[in-house]
């Protein structure tokens, strides 16, 4: 998911303004630490034009 947000240019405040989380929930994803409900995580894919396959399974 980090680059995917970095590749779309946007910081982790950027990103948890556009799909309404923390930056810390963010930060918390990327680092493996947090698991996001359904609904934060098709947000987090729309924003980043990305599906859930490409970001949330390997």
């Amino acid at each position: 998911m980090r680059n995917a947000r970095m590749g779309s240019g946007l910081s982790q405040q950027q990103l948890a303004d556009a799909v309404g989380a923390t930056r810390q929930t963010i930060g918390l994803i990327e680092a493996g630490r947090y698991n996001p409900s359904l609904k934060l995580c098709t947000a987090i894919c729309k924003t980043l034009g990305k599906t859930l396959d490409d970001l949330f399974w390997e």
